[in-house]
């Protein structure tokens, strides 16, 4: 029996290389965003302790000085918020491209092992046929000898 040679291994060789390297960085962009998300959740997190300390000045004594410096504190901390948050899109965006570079590399590669199997499928018909064929004239030949010897 003939060795199946598929035509375009290089080429599917190439695309499993570039589904792992879509995964590689699928992985890499999942985990800045989750840190950005991280952030952004502890900012939130700031934000309320921020809040609950000015609740907590207002309700005690009152010092100028320190009510300004809460106020100035939920801004600053407002600011970082709205930062956090451009950079958690940012990060979401390029989980996105990364994701749907991902899919295109899975959809290639499987195209290509597709058409390899057609085509493996296609060798077995043909080896197979080949074998059908050689049997016959096997067989045909084997009856031609019987007949020529007994005639």
């Amino acid at each position: 029996m003939a060795r199946f040679r598929y035509k375009m291994q290089n080429i599917l060789d190439i695309k499993e290389k570039m589904e792992t390297q879509a995964k590689q960085l699928f992985s890499e962009t999942k985990k800045v965003l989750d840190a950005e998300t991280e952030a952004l959740d502890a900012l939130y997190a700031r934000r309320a302790e921020i809040e609950q300390h000015a609740v907590d000045v207002l309700k005690g004594e009152l010092d100028l000085h320190e009510i300004e410096d809460s106020q100035m504190s939920r801004i600053i901390c407002e600011q970082k918020i709205a930062d956090q948050k451009l950079r958690v899109e940012r990060a979401r965006a390029e989980f996105e491209k990364a994701r749907e570079e991902l899919e295109e590399a899975v959809k290639e590669r499987k195209t290509h092992e597709k058409l390899k199997e057609r085509q493996f499928d296609e060798f077995i018909r043909e080896e197979n046929r080949a074998e059908s064929k050689s049997i016959d004239e096997l067989t045909t030949y084997t009856y031609g000898q019987k007949v020529t010897d007994n005639g």
